[in-house]
């Protein structure tokens, strides 16, 4: 049964039931109107030998009658054959011709009535009886109780075993590859976590063979690329001046192109790796990297936590995407604080702008968006890269629709050291 859980389930259920019918037995049993009524019947003749015959005076009847009530801790009043009151004791009971039709209420708040051998009435109540229907839902909750109390550890261990599973398949599907579960029984549960774990494990290695074979492929066709830009070199007399100029910007693109997967490979690498928290002035490599493509820009003074060569890369990939498909328009670049821990990069054109359909999909590798032409250069990692950077430093890059039309990238990045 250890083996299988909707056995260990299934018999959780059935001991719970099994405890509750037990309890509903016993209250049944204690509240059952023919269980009261065997125990009325020895009662009617222990009471005809107690009280005085009916010819006794009416006070002698009463004094016995008191006495017993006190004894019994029940209210009770007598009847002569013809219903007409005797004597009493305790709190007012039901008349008894009301009293004689209720003989069959269960529960011990019933009051119950007795007919002696000589013909006379007794009716009574237990004088506890007014409180009989609190004991009963007390009964009935510590019945609940019962069955949640022999429930609730499988259930509560099962759940907790899901949540733990739950929590490294979230860390797993948000890029920790290592994450593995722990193993805990042999049910289902185990199994399931077992078959994950053999699962990112062939994952892990499928994903790390297919990164290395990426960054061993980038960076051997290094070797090929440099013969074949020395051999353009050697050759620039001889070719006509439009091949000569396609062929460098084709090997530039080649280049950029290498040099781009080189550093997706090292940041899909490293990203389970804690990131340089050196001072970097952003603010000065915004400065830098607009004055080189003529870009407006406005920067306040600021400081964040990170990689300055990441970061710079950052800056003009966002510059350079700007000046490619902004259609020559004015390029403007801005960073603030937009609060006491977070800043803000944006960088913006006036150009055609993006589909709002398309603004998401950009930031995929080697996606162009429609129309788009190739001749405007790029090699279609640009913006994939600005994003891997961002998230790296534990911020992010969104595409948004420029104020003065255009588009503008925006970039949220934290810094460890908030504005006072």
């Amino acid at each position: 049964m250890a083996h299988h859980l909707y056995l260990r389930i299934y018999v959780a259920l059935l001991v719970s039931l099994g405890l509750a019918a037990c309890l509903f037995g016993l209250v049944h049993w204690a509240y059952d109107p023919e269980h009261l009524n065997s125990g009325n019947e020895a009662m009617t003749e222990l009471a005809s030998s107690v009280l005085p015959p009916a010819s006794a005076p009416a006070a002698l009847q009463q004094a016995v009658l008191t006495r017993w009530g006190k004894r019994l801790q029940t209210d009770l009043a007598l009847y002569t054959p013809g219903g007409e009151p005797v004597a009493a004791i305790g709190k007012p009971l039901p008349p008894l011709s009301k009293a004689q039709r209720n003989t069959r209420l269960f529960g011990p708040m019933a009051v119950f009535t007795l007919q002696l051998q000589d013909g006379r009435w007794l009716v009574g109540q237990r004088a506890y009886g007014k409180s009989a229907s609190f004991g009963l839902l007390a009964v009935l909750l510590l019945v609940a109780m019962m069955v949640a109390a022999a429930a609730y550890p499988v259930v509560r261990r099962l759940t907790r075993r899901l949540e733990r599973l739950q929590s490294s398949v979230e860390t797993w599907g948000g890029g920790q590859l290592a994450t593995r579960v722990a193993v805990e029984g042999k049910d289902e549960v185990a199994r399931l976590a077992t078959s994950f774990n053999q699962a990112a494990a062939r994952i892990e290695a499928l994903v790390g063979s297919q990164k290395s074979l990426l960054a061993n492929a980038s960076h051997e066709l290094r070797s090929p690329l440099a013969r074949i830009r020395m051999a353009v070199e050697l050759m620039q007399d001889q070719a006509a001046p439009a091949i000569r100029d396609e062929l460098t910007r084709n090997i530039g693109e080649l280049d950029q192109l290498i040099d781009e997967v080189l550093l997706a490979s090292r940041l899909d690498a490293t990203a389970e790796l804690a990131r340089s928290d050196e001072q970097v002035d952003l603010a000065a490599i915004v400065a830098e990297e607009c004055t080189r493509m003529g870009a407006g820009f406005e920067a306040a003074a600021l400081t964040v936590a990170g990689d300055a060569r990441l970061l710079r890369r950052l800056v003009r990939n966002l510059l350079e995407n700007a000046a490619r498909y902004g259609a020559g328009s004015s390029v403007h670049a801005s960073l603030r604080w937009q609060d006491k821990e977070t800043i803000v990069l944006d960088v913006c054109d006036s150009g055609p702008g993006v589909p709002e359909a398309q603004r998401e999909r950009i930031f995929e590798p080697f996606y162009r968006v429609p129309g788009a032409s190739e001749s405007a250069g790029g090699v279609g990692l640009g913006l994939s890269l600005v994003r891997q950077i961002a998230r790296h430093h534990g911020g992010d890059v969104r595409c948004l629709a420029g104020a003065a039309g255009g588009c503008c990238f925006r970039v949220q990045l934290p810094t460890p050291w908030p504005v006072v």
